[in-house]
């Protein structure tokens, strides 16, 4: 292998090599941490907006709840391919890491550079603009892109000042979205009026879930749940990675789950159908209906508080996949280095201006919409090199082993392959961009990366 990429060799053998020592020596992130992470950056706008559009053909109060049900199911096979391979190889990056160990560093390459470049910073500036949008509601009069600019800056700094104080903000503003999301729906049950609408299964509900509708309204639940990889962005800033990544994998995607079945529920309980049908903001609707007038203000300002966990979790992620790629690439090196709070400030100030810079264009929701083809490409490969690597390299420690293979990840694969088709057909010049955005990524990677030595390029990966 090329000699920039000869440091993953060490990551064999359970990657205490690139366990990230911050200074003052330990590891930084808490399992409880990380778990705040994926929570958060799971939770934005997706599900409070996605239900206007699914009761339109599909008005049944049980087919909705097993749709976000099934999202949360394929998600948590995921979460088990994903925690084989960061306890295999616990370093942070992400697909960045797990592609160049299963597959090739070029491949790896591929998926940072998407990352590094726009993969965190559109939707850092989406949910900042969401942010500005909501904020309208609890400051009348406010300009959106100024609130945007400043949540973004706000967050940056938080980041900046280190992994100690970023993991005191993201714990406390991730509690606090949680408890105002648990208060909206104490809130929905309790006092909001019941509408007839039935949970339970009934006889017309075996044609709405082999429906095409079912399985298109899950591309967009599926949507809902990105994010639930988030903690393989920072296990090398976890302590003992190879037991807390899968348990702060695993915990948060459940409690999303959870959360994201109680929320639509809520919605049609307190809501009705024909009112929901066809709307974007299903949540003001449905905050009109159980707190009356001043309903709008109440989910704005619930999901504005819910928006800062959510940049702060992609503020803190995705500078890592940079960073990273610093280490290993002399012509990135300079993102590689860290404050002496042990944060990747030019990793960081660069996702900061280019998350800007989206805000200023409005570029991001173009951007948004021809990478998706990517990263969808990215995550079925990652879960394609667990099977990969069972097959190929069975000696390989294991840490964790995935739950149920080879069933969960088969499960993922055939799910993200339909979402790559939907997008293919529907999307195509879209898609087409994004495949042509990751091609420039192994150009890039064939002028920065180092020639390899002779005895490195065929050497065997290091054990110990």
């Amino acid at each position: 292998m090329p000699k920039a990429w000869t440091g993953m060799a060490a990551s064999e053998t359970g990657g205490a090599a690139w366990t990230a020592r911050l200074p003052g020596g330990g590891s930084a992130v808490s399992v409880v941490v990380a778990t705040a992470i994926v929570v958060a950056d799971m939770v934005g706008v997706g599900v409070f907006t996605s239900l206007g559009f699914q009761v339109k053909d599909i008005p049944s109060g049980f087919s909705i709840l097993l749709l976000w049900a099934v999202g949360g199911v394929v998600a948590l096979c995921g979460v088990f391919s994903y925690s084989e391979l960061g306890a295999m190889f616990p370093r942070s990056s992400g697909e960045y890491n797990f592609l160049g160990r299963a597959f090739h560093p070029a491949f790896g390459f591929l998926a940072g550079w998407v990352s590094a470049t726009v993969g965190f910073a559109a939707p850092v500036a989406l949910a900042a603009m969401a942010f500005g949008e909501y904020g309208k509601s609890v400051l009348p009069g406010a300009p959106p892109l100024a609130l945007a600019i400043g949540v973004v800056w706000l967050v940056s700094i938080v980041q900046l000042t280190g992994v100690r104080h970023s993991s005191t903000f993201q714990l406390i503003s991730t509690i606090l979205k949680v408890v105002l999301i648990t208060g909206f729906l104490i809130a929905g049950f309790v006092v909001g009026t019941p509408q007839p609408v039935a949970f339970a299964p009934s006889a017309a509900d075996f044609g709405y879930v082999t429906s095409a509708p079912f399985a298109i309204g899950l591309v967009f639940v599926m949507y809902s749940f990105s994010g639930w990889n988030a903690a393989t962005y920072i296990i090398g800033e976890m302590r003992t990675p190879q037991q807390s990544l899968p348990r702060a994998l695993l915990a948060g995607t459940l409690i999303v789950l959870v959360l994201y079945v109680a929320l639509n529920a809520v919605f049609l309980h307190t809501t009705p159908i024909d009112r929901l049908s066809g709307q974007l903001d299903v949540a003001r609707i449905a905050g009109s209906y159980i707190f009356g007038e001043i309903g709008g203000r109440v989910v704005g300002a619930m999901i504005c508080i819910g928006l800062v966990s959510s940049i702060s979790a992609m503020m803190w992620i995705g500078p890592r996949v940079m960073m990273t790629m610093g280490e290993d690439i002399p012509a990135l090196r300079v993102f590689a280095r860290r404050s002496s709070q042990g944060a990747p400030a030019y990793a960081i100030l660069f996702q900061l201006a280019v998350a800007n810079l989206m805000l200023f264009t409005r570029s991001f929701e173009a951007v948004l919409d021809f990478i998706q083809f990517g990263l969808l490409f990215c995550s079925f490969f990652t879960v394609l090199g667990v099977i990969k690597l069972r097959i190929t390299r069975p000696d390989l420690p294991r840490p964790y082993r995935a739950w149920g293979y080879p069933v969960t990840p088969v499960v993922f694969l055939l799910v993200t392959a339909f979402m790559m088709y939907y997008l293919l057909v529907e999307r195509p010049l879209r898609s087409f961009l994004g495949s042509l955005m990751m091609i420039s990524g192994l150009l890039i990677y064939a002028l920065f990366r180092k020639r390899p030595d002779r005895g490195t390029a065929t050497a065997s990966p290091r054990r110990e």
